[in-house]
């Protein structure tokens, strides 16, 4: 059976989003996967030099197929007046929408400007806490939504996400980081094969705590969470001191890192593969990855934006989609 293609929210239309957007395409187009892009049609016919697409209007994703080769499949949601984020969050919730209904296999997001959102009336901080709530995972499974992020042989996943620094301490609570780490596992066997998964929690202070010296989260919280963890069934150690956490040799001891804040692990991963790595959100009823990296006004315009990690995305969404499946 022909695999659904995939659905892409096309984000900020101002930013990068339409241009490797139409890169990925000349790129995949040959070879996939099938792609079929929600959003507004003209904003990805900017003249991108050698990079333009002829664009395919489409009104349902089973077009998608037939159109990928010779031109970009568009579900066009065109730009109400100059109000762009109310069309952004439309073009999110309609492709979150397909995947739901399984007229596509998974869902991929183009960055977002969040600023432009907010003064919208966005009430979350990002896509990954708006997709928990428009694709919640069944009852009776650990619930998300948990941020993963993945480059190279790296993947990170997260107890909180965008949070301010100074809150974190006070969110990372023994019942978060214990579903966290359930999400986490579950995802590492059923999206990634990994039969018995292994998890390497950090610590929150230097050294992770220093036996209490540096700080006494590790004591109280981190380590009576890895324990349950491990009561129920998952393969989870530490709390690890965040430093020596991420080289090669220590890479290899796991399978993901558990980390309990945003740039505990966004920084290791951007590292290792700037321009390669993927965000994946666990704990969804769908599959839902996007670009490591956001909207790039910076550059608009110019024609350098680089493709690689939406095409990353891509690939992963439907590797993951294939694996659950073929289960």
């Amino acid at each position: 059976m022909t695999p659904a293609p995939l659905a892409l929210s096309l984000g900020d239309p101002a930013g990068i989003g339409p241009e490797i957007i139409v890169k990925a395409w000349r790129i995949l187009r040959l070879t996939g996967p099938v792609f079929a892009v929600i959003g507004d049609a003209r904003s990805l016919t900017a003249p991108f030099g050698a990079e333009s697409a002829p664009i395919g209007a489409i009104r349902n994703l089973d077009e998608a197929a037939a159109v990928f080769p010779a031109a970009l499949p568009v579900v066009d949601m065109p730009l109400a007046g100059e109000v762009a984020a109310a069309m952004v969050i439309r073009w999110i919730e309609t492709a979150a929408g397909l995947a739901l209904r399984g007229a596509a296999s998974g869902l991929v997001t183009a960055p977002i400007a969040k600023a432009p959102l907010y003064a919208a009336g966005f009430a979350f901080p990002g896509h990954t806490e708006f997709l928990g709530r428009l694709a919640p995972a069944p009852q009776g499974e650990a619930r998300g939504p948990v941020m993963m992020l993945t480059a190279a042989d790296l993947r990170v996943a997260l107890v909180t996400i965008h949070e301010p620094l100074a809150a974190v301490p006070g969110l990372i609570t023994l019942d978060a980081i214990v579903n966290a780490g359930l999400v986490t596992a579950r995802a590492l066997t059923r999206d990634f094969g990994v039969a018995r998964p292994r998890l390497a929690v950090a610590g929150l202070n230097p050294h992770a705590g220093e036996g209490g010296a540096l700080g006494g989260e590790e004591i109280a919280v981190v380590a009576p969470a890895i324990r349950a963890l491990r009561q129920s069934g998952v393969d989870a150690t530490g709390p690890h001191p965040a430093d020596s956490l991420f080289h090669p040799e220590a890479r290899a001891k796991y399978d993901a890192a558990l980390c309990l804040y945003h740039d505990q692990a966004l920084i290791p991963v951007k590292m290792l593969d700037f321009w390669g790595g993927v965000n994946v959100t666990l704990g969804l009823a769908i599959v839902r990855t996007s670009p490591d990296h956001g909207v790039g006004f910076d550059i608009v315009g110019q024609g350098v934006a680089r493709p690689d990690s939406l095409i990353a995305a891509l690939r992963l969404a439907a590797k993951i989609a294939a694996r659950r499946a073929a289960a």
